[in-house]
């Protein structure tokens, strides 16, 4: 086959697989704005002093990124024999996820639009 053959370069991109471990939680009931207030301050650090962050943070979307957290540790020491104390983390990002488009009624017959947006949030761990 020709170098620049279309079905060589895919097997060529798939080859580079991600081996970090990660942990990616879709359509969590939160919006990205305010996933991201939390994921601002855990971004970079080691694992232990992330935990400590989301416990004591005291927005609802610390909980669930605890949980993310902790699913994405334990994937990093079952699946890949890595060791916590050396985990940090490298990527952690909220992608916009659908809307839940709701009916508020109004004042003399009208309705107002309510939108619950959803997000998936992903958390990718390094070894220092």
């Amino acid at each position: 086959m020709a170098k620049g053959h279309r079905s060589q370069i895919k097997r060529e991109r798939n080859a580079k697989k991600d081996t970090r471990p990660s942990a990616k939680l879709s359509y969590a009931r939160v919006s990205v704005q305010k996933a991201c207030f939390v994921l601002d301050a855990i971004r970079g650090k080691d694992v232990e002093t992330a935990l400590a962050i989301l416990t004591y943070n005291p927005r609802y979307a610390s909980s669930i990124i605890k949980k993310l957290l902790e699913s994405a540790i334990a994937n990093a020491e079952n699946n890949n024999g890595m060791n916590a104390e050396n985990l940090y983390i490298a990527e952690c990002y909220a992608n916009k996820g659908p809307t839940m488009k709701r009916v508020r009624p109004r004042a003399q017959g009208r309705a107002y639009r309510i939108e619950k947006r959803m997000s998936h949030i992903t958390i990718v761990l390094d070894e220092r």
